[in-house]
């Protein structure tokens, strides 16, 4: 009969920005790629953007795997239903590290962004690390349930804006009337829905509207 141990360990991981951090830059995003994803691909969806005044950060999903089973793309995975607690506290101590690194306290205007499933790891950071940012982008995506509107109270001047496809297969109909339920009742200030024509696919143009 086997036995499951736990222990602690100290581990190495990569992010990846986009344009350089100066006396110019306006806002600074730290994004959240989906399931599949690395970040230096990720970061390809923000390259229209004015390269003078956004600074952007993608971190890096941990959990690495090759795409298709051809062994030839590589994707990654930020958290899976198997030991999701503890997968959680090591995404955040991540996260934890590249907020001090990029010295994001100090950034003259934040957004955080998450996309499909990086709108759970975003939302929760953000929660549970009480993160002060202007704006907070979801983007195809759903954040957990067990997130509440106590949980947000400290951002008393962020915007909140929930971002999807009308035509998105992960988020048919029902789905995603239950998710904007939610989101209403978490963020009951600030709130803006925006939607598009399209599937489960980054919207660039929306995201334009933000820089």
């Amino acid at each position: 009969m086997s036995t499951e141990k736990q222990l602690s360990y100290q581990i190495t991981n990569t992010y990846s920005v986009l344009n350089d951090f100066t006396e110019k830059t306006k806002t600074v995003w730290l994004v959240c790629h989906g399931i599949g994803y690395l970040s230096r691909y990720f970061l390809r969806h923000f390259n229209h953007l004015n390269a003078i005044e956004n600074y952007v950060i993608a971190p890096q999903a941990q959990s690495k795997y090759y795409l298709n089973n051809e062994y030839k793309h590589v994707g990654a995975s930020w958290l899976t239903k198997e030991q999701t607690e503890a997968e959680t506290e090591n995404v955040l101590n991540y996260l934890d590290e590249v907020y001090k690194a990029e010295n994001l306290k100090n950034a003259p205007r934040l957004i955080v962004l998450g996309y499909s499933q990086g709108v759970s790891v975003a939302t929760r950071w953000i929660a549970r690390r009480k993160i002060e940012c202007q704006e907070l982008i979801m983007h195809s995506g759903k954040v957990p349930s067990e997130l509440t509107a106590e949980d947000f109270q400290f951002l008393k001047k962020t915007n909140f804006t929930f971002i999807y496809g009308t035509e998105d297969e992960y988020l048919k109909n029902g789905i995603v009337k239950v998710e904007e339920e939610h989101l209403k009742e978490i963020f009951p200030h600030n709130l803006e829905i925006k939607t598009y024509k399209g599937g489960h696919e980054v919207n660039t143009k929306i995201i334009a509207e933000f820089a």
